[in-house]
């Protein structure tokens, strides 16, 4: 296996997102430079595995009610979806 290199970086950061960077790694007992790094990699390198991506694909494609589909109460939300008629707020 190919060793891992890693290239010194500087980035700007919030000061209170970095304390809260720093007070993550040290909860997890990992140095901030190690925390910050698998923080990244799980955000960029975290992608669904295809049955994950169709399954997403799917439920995206079968919306049954428009997305400006309005109740004006809980009690009409559960109606319109004991019947499956969408109901429009007044």
């Amino acid at each position: 296996m190919d060793p891992i290199t890693r290239k010194p970086t500087s980035f700007r950061l919030r000061t209170d997102l970095l304390e809260r960077l720093r007070r993550n790694a040290r909860l997890a007992n990992r140095t901030l430079n190690n925390y910050v790094e698998s923080v990244l990699l799980e955000v960029v390198c975290n992608e669904p595995n295809a049955l994950t991506q169709s399954v997403i694909a799917e439920a995206k494609s079968r919306r049954e009610y428009p997305a400006d589909e309005l109740y004006g109460s809980a009690d009409e939300l559960f109606e319109a979806l004991e019947t499956q008629k969408p109901h429009k707020k007044k």
